[in-house]
């Protein structure tokens, strides 16, 4: 196998902020796998939720990695794990590496990935529409942007302000002003609330129709999750707090659902494992993203059919995506029938 790595910025077309800060732009690594003739295409995207992940430490582990691989092909799944897992990769840069492969199979026998999963394109939910922090007045503005790129059927609203939980209420408020009917509304705190708050605004959050909560405590305060458990009215979903399918079981008893995302997974390969555990242990999913290109969250979009909850729109934000795929139609993100991924460059 010949691996090549380049890079791309992507341009967001409104900044998104969290309660950890503002991103407007990202720069991602694009990863070519050719062999036989055919290329295989990845993505890796840099994110700081534990251990950070930067673009040119992403771009220099693959580079190191590429010779170790060269004299294995596309199939030969195990013995590439084990050298991903044995150089310690970041989960980033092991997500390019599998999507690539998946890809390349998918293109060698002529067929979508869902389809050779024995999946149903039928089954996938609305991807929801993701706000921002901001004045509740700039937060209201943006959904309606949003609502005119496509009839959106889910809002996630981002809160954990650090103006604290009334600034939070009276964006969430301003934003059900432009809720389409029948939309359901999720929000996700990631980690800026403490566990009073976090208490407090599952049951006003849940007197809002609100679907769920995700991540209102802070990665480290998983022991909490119990009593929030105990008492939130309205389900939990946890995303900083759980990587992979190892992190699972110890959340099983605090949580009723998980975020899975790619980059933190370290690809399709875990994320499938992540599903069957997460389902093994009575727990619901999702799948989110970070600032994914259309590559990325097309590669997630196979897997769509297993969800509870899609979160997986960072691509509809950007003004410059090199790459098409799955087509957001009536609010879902639905791959398409070409081999592999279904990925292709916007200009050839």
């Amino acid at each position: 196998m010949q691996i090549r790595v380049e890079t791309f910025t992507v341009h967001k077309r409104f900044a998104l902020t969290i309660s950890r800060g503002t991103s407007a732009e990202s720069t991602n690594v694009w990863l070519i796998l050719e062999h036989d003739g055919i290329e295989g295409w990845g993505e890796a995207s840099p994110f700081s939720v534990g251990r950070p992940q930067p673009t040119e430490e992403l771009v220099l582990q693959l580079q190191q990695i590429a010779p170790q691989l060269k004299s294995l092909t596309p199939f030969d799944q195990q013995r590439i794990e084990q050298i991903l897992t044995d150089a310690n990769l970041p989960s980033a840069a092991q997500t390019a590496l599998d999507l690539a492969l998946h890809d390349w199979r998918g293109k060698y026998l002529g067929l979508p990935l869902w389809k050779l999963w024995g999946l149903e394109r039928d089954r996938i939910v609305p991807t929801s529409a993701t706000i921002g922090i901001s004045s509740p007045e700039a937060a209201r503005q943006r959904l309606l942007h949003w609502l005119q790129l496509a009839p959106f059927q889910a809002v996630k609203v981002k809160l954990g302000s650090p103006s604290g939980i009334m600034a939070d209420q009276e964006m969430l408020k301003a934003v059900q002003q432009e809720v389409p009917k029948g939309a359901k509304v999720s929000i996700d705190a990631n980690g800026g609330w403490n566990l009073a708050d976090s208490i407090s605004m599952s049951h006003w959050l849940a007197e809002q129709g609100v679907t769920y909560i995700e991540q209102p405590l802070d990665k480290g305060q998983e022991s909490d999750l119990l009593e929030l458990y105990r008492q939130s009215p309205l389900p939990i979903f946890v995303d900083e707090s759980c990587f992979d399918s190892r992190d699972i079981p110890k959340l099983a008893d605090r949580v009723h659902g998980i975020n899975i995302k790619l980059m933190k997974s370290g690809g399709l390969s875990e994320a499938l494992r992540m599903i069957h555990t997460a389902k093994a242990c009575g727990l619901q999913i999702m799948f989110g993203c970070y600032s994914d290109s259309a590559l990325a969250n097309t590669a997630a979009a196979h897997l769509a059919p297993f969800a509870d909850h899609l979160d997986l729109d960072s691509h509809l934000n950007l003004i410059d995506d090199p790459f098409v795929g799955a087509s957001l139609e009536n609010g879902c993100l639905v791959p398409n029938d070409l081999p592999g991924l279904g990925v292709q460059r916007v200009h050839g």
